[in-house]
């Protein structure tokens, strides 16, 4: 299940509360159907919803971002990209980590506050008549994940966008955005999470993410394990779309780490683009990059044409990624990063430990109860042995953060010895205790704290430290109309 920030404005009292025609009187109303966890394997409610607005997910071509990791980052540069290629874009992702309405952006920026309430209301109608039928027939209405992806497709109908990018919330096959066919079917990495619903194996996960591939669309697929490797293959071939795979078709050349980023060379599909400025942190992040540089080309080209390079260093200028390995101070160091699964945490650590030189390092952790907590601590004990003095446990605001008490228990399991661990249920409060811990040692040492394990926990503590993503600069935009 996806997470999300239930913060700010997740709970509401004050007179914004009572105002109807507001984006946080609309989202509190969305959130009494069900919380953002409450995922249903199933598509027809949304099919019926797009056949009675007329099928707005058909007024503009669009790429599709699948995968487990780097979805969200993924989908951003490819935003940045388009905008770049003077095309106008609506990107829908997930969660926010901070107004519902950064979820839908047109032209790198959240949509405004006014076209969110406007729309919401023309189609509210036709939601009812869903939700009708749906009661009818003994099912629960349309859940929170459904209506704003709703939401966000009717936005860029009337806006009307060039090319919407659209991100898978969970799994793909019966996610709500796939109601959609891709003219571009986009896979980051695939590995374990959601079990619960999506499967035990990385082959059972890979067959829910295939479900995007449709006939029609192009495959562009990060490198995989084998085994989900030949099943994305074997949808390909079944639906009779092109396909291509990082690692055989496409790639990171070369990459050198520097200060805010990495100098990044890649070879596309159809050309090859040397020394771009890429503004993330971590391998991880250029090889996301080469994803969406190889989307890219087949969208514009049908993976025939090379892109024009300076169009690409434009996107690399207007990249952004809130939360991933972002600095919120500088001294001490403070850092969050928004992996909240093995695969993330370690590539995390891979790329703080690569571009930061601390030598002590002061952990706080939280981690929502549909996780693999255990497996997570013991991805942070292995990646940061000998580099993480102190370990804060703690829990965010949501109703299912895992309590701080129970996750000390599994970093003991995890190597953590006892005299490391700290816990308290507040995040100002393990702030507050980790800077302390920095402070005692920073006259020998560089110290830094990292915040994560929770995209919710990652949320709270940007909206501590005033950091807002309020999407490209006005008057700053590649491409597009602002």
């Amino acid at each position: 299940m996806p997470e999300h920030a239930e913060f700010p404005g997740q709970h509401f009292t004050g007179p914004e509360a009572a105002d109807e025609f507001s984006v946080a009187s609309i989202y509190a109303e969305m959130l009494a159907r069900a919380p953002e966890s409450d995922m249903r394997p199933r598509l027809e409610p949304m099919q019926l919803v797009m056949e009675i607005l007329g099928e707005p997910q058909r007024a503009a071509p669009v790429i599709q971002v699948g995968g487990t990791n780097g979805k969200t980052s993924t989908a951003r540069m490819l935003e940045a990209g388009l905008l770049a290629h003077d095309l106008r874009v609506g990107r829908y992702s997930s969660p926010h980590m901070g107004p519902v309405t950064e979820r839908i952006a047109v032209d790198g920026k959240p949509v405004p506050d006014e076209t969110f309430v406007r729309i919401w209301d023309e189609i509210r109608p036709h939601i009812g008549m869903v939700d009708l039928q749906l009661t009818e027939r003994g099912e629960k209405p349309l859940t929170l994940f459904e209506l704003l992806t709703v939401l966000a497709i009717a936005i860029f109908a009337d806006e009307p966008v060039d090319v919407m990018v659209l991100e898978v919330g969970l799994g793909g096959s019966w996610d709500a955005t796939n109601v959609a066919e891709a003219a571009v079917q986009v896979i980051g990495p695939i590995s374990l999470d959601h079990t619960e619903m999506l499967g035990e194996t990385i082959e059972e996960i890979a067959e829910e993410k295939a479900g995007i591939i449709k006939p029609g669309g192009f495959l562009i697929s990060a490198a995989q394990e084998r085994d989900a490797a030949d099943v994305l293959l074997e949808a390909a071939r079944a639906a009779g779309v092109p396909f291509r795979f990082e690692g055989v078709e496409f790639g990171v050349e070369s990459r050198f780490p520097g200060v805010g980023g990495q100098q990044v060379t890649v070879q596309g599909l159809a050309g090859r683009y040397p020394d771009l400025l890429v503004p993330l942190l971590g391998a991880h992040q250029a090889e996301n990059f080469a994803l969406a540089v190889a989307a890219l080309e087949a969208f514009i080209g049908g993976g025939e044409r090379p892109l024009n390079i300076e169009n690409l260093r434009t996107a690399c200028e207007h990249i952004t990624s809130p939360g991933r390995l972002e600095t919120l101070r500088s001294s001490p160091a403070i850092l969050v990063d928004a992996a909240h699964n093995p695969a993330g945490l370690e590539a995390s650590a891979l790329a703080l430990k690569e571009s930061f030189e601390f030598t002590q390092l002061v952990l706080v952790i939280g981690v929502l109860q549909d996780k693999d907590a255990r497996q997570m601590l013991q991805t942070l004990f292995d990646q940061y042995s000998g580099l993480a003095s102190d370990l804060c446990l703690t829990q965010s605001t949501s109703a299912r953060a895992v309590p701080a008490a129970e996750l000390a228990e599994l970093a003991l399991d995890a190597g953590f010895r006892e005299e490391q661990i700290h816990t308290t249920d507040q995040l100002d409060e393990a702030i507050a205790w980790s800077v302390t811990r920095i402070d005692e040692r920073q006259a020998s040492e560089t110290g830094g704290l990292l915040i994560t394990g929770s995209i919710t926990l990652v949320a709270e503590a940007r909206a501590l430290f005033g950091a807002v993503d309020t999407g490209i600069p006005d008057g700053d935009a590649p491409g597009g109309d602002d």
